[in-house]
């Protein structure tokens, strides 16, 4: 979800009304591929319990479960593919968002909240690691380097963690190339590690030295969620034009829209497709490499948010507004 607490969301739901009357004059206006879009008929799992409470990222552990970060409750869930759900808590969790799988084994994850980068090992294990410029961390990845990248959403940096918990953080001091409010962050496939920037509607892009691109293009609005694309280039979804965006390593932005994308959020690759979440449409979608996007409904979805592939050729996503874990094949 949007912000350190979900505050910028609840702003976004007030608007909501408003942002779909510019949103349908958009795709006019910025699309690459304008078609109303496949509607198929799907069962989706859902699975509840204790330990699922206004669940945010979710990741894929060492260990072929599924771990997700739980606002609601401050700890880290875990699920197994057969919908088993367990709870962890530990120092320092706070209103955690972003999850990865880390190159030690562990999951890392960001806490937006306690202005800090959190690790639990597979056993359930947390460590917490600060430092006086974390603040309200979102998005965070493994990156090339065997260190974990994140996003500073509160002081528009990138930062950088390793293993042993050193911390180092990135500025832009020329232009704003790291943009405003940084959400999702993920590895390219030119080595970089590529960002959303939801404010001032931009992707950038930062080298492990931490030199920082920024790139602009028709079509990106409020970009949240990012993936490497088996295409090579970087996909992304586009809250605020209801449209998913495709970027180049050189920089260059396609956009395709369809009536049945509706404030996508999370996406992930699976199958050789990218798999979105739809926050305000209560759906999943698939867009292939060409542009043509499939959407998913059925009982049981309620604003999923973030979003991966697991060990069972399935995708799992978080369920916001049921406090639940959901699942659909591929």
């Amino acid at each position: 979800m949007r912000g350190s607490v979900g505050s910028m969301r609840t702003i976004k739901a007030i608007a909501i009304s408003a942002v779909l009357v510019l949103a349908a004059s958009a795709y006019l206006l910025v699309s690459d591929s304008f078609a109303s879009a496949r509607v198929v008929a799907r069962t989706f799992n859902t699975y509840t319990g204790a330990g699922v409470s206004n669940s945010q990222g979710i990741a894929l552990g060492s260990d072929g479960a599924l771990w997700f970060t739980n606002q609601g409750t401050n700890s880290i869930g875990r699920i197994n593919t057969a919908g088993a759900v367990s709870e962890f808590t530990g120092s320092g969790i706070k209103f955690p968002k972003g999850i990865t799988a880390g190159p030690d084994g562990a999951l890392w994850f960001t806490n937006a909240g306690g202005n800090s980068i959190g690790r639990i090992t597979t056993a359930g294990v947390v460590s917490d690691f600060t430092n006086a410029g974390i603040t309200s961390p979102q998005g965070i990845t493994k990156g090339p380097d065997g260190a974990l990248w994140f996003v500073n959403e509160g002081n528009n940096q990138i930062g950088r963690i390793t293993t042993a918990g050193v911390i180092t953080l990135y500025n832009d001091s020329t232009t704003y190339g790291l943009g405003f409010n940084p959400e999702a962050i993920t590895v390219g496939p030119d080595g970089a590690l590529w960002f959303t920037n939801v404010v001032s509607n931009s992707i950038g892009r930062i080298t492990t030295a931490g030199a920082v691109s920024d790139f602009t293009g028709t079509g990106i609005s409020d970009p949240e969620g990012i993936v490497a694309g088996p295409d090579g280039a970087l996909w992304f979804t586009n809250w605020g034009n209801n449209s998913i965006g495709r970027i180049t390593t050189a920089g260059v932005v396609s956009n395709y829209t369809t009536s049945g994308i509706a404030f996508p959020e999370g996406i992930v690759v699976a199958n050789g497709n990218m798999w979105f979440t739809n926050f305000y449409g209560n759906t999943l979608g698939k867009v292939t490499t060409a542009g043509k996007v499939t959407i998913y409904s059925g009982t049981g979805v309620r604003s999923p948010g973030w979003i991966t592939y697991g060990p069972d050729h399935a995708v799992w996503f978080t369920d916001y507004g049921n406090n639940s874990i959901g699942r659909t094949s591929t």
